[in-house]
């Protein structure tokens, strides 16, 4: 069975942000989202218009691979280094009110759920989907290289 484990993440990530933007109208970015950063560790805001979509699908992905997950482990997955000038650089935890406004996003299209006491985690729906688009994307890439039928069950 093929699942986004197994598909590279930056082809997953893409797709999945594509499918959110086309057909879940729960997940939309709020007003302020163009103006800013995503953590204290940047300099600057993104520049890519759909970012907001690619992080939600980072998410979905995280959660489908990492298993029940909260607020504060995002935080320091999405976080960096922060260039202090001369002194050394320090890590930095990105922002919480983007992953929590994100996260609520994709409870309200019930793609996840809060689980008490562990954080969130992927709902069957969401995790229906997850698979259904790695299994698509998954032959595409047989198409284009032969050799990976082998790991078709």
């Amino acid at each position: 069975m093929v699942n986004p484990k197994y598909i590279p993440p930056s082809l997953f990530i893409e797709r999945l942000a594509e499918y959110l933007k086309e057909n879940v109208e729960e997940v939309k970015p709020p007003e302020w989202a163009m103006y800013v950063k995503t953590g204290s560790h940047k300099e600057r805001i993104p520049t890519d218009p759909d970012w907001w979509y690619k992080r939600c699908a980072s998410l979905l992905r995280k959660l489908y691979v990492h298993g029940p997950t909260g607020v504060e482990k995002f935080r320091t997955a999405y976080g960096g280094r922060k260039d202090l000038g001369l002194k050394r650089e320090h890590f930095r935890k990105a922002g919480g009110k983007i992953i929590r406004l994100a996260l609520q996003q994709l409870e309200k299209a019930g793609l996840v759920q809060t689980i008490p006491g562990k954080g969130r985690d992927l709902t069957p729906r969401g995790r229906s989907l997850l698979d259904k688009l790695s299994a698509e994307i998954f032959r595409e890439l047989t198409k284009q290289r032969p050799e990976l039928m082998k790991y078709v069950p």
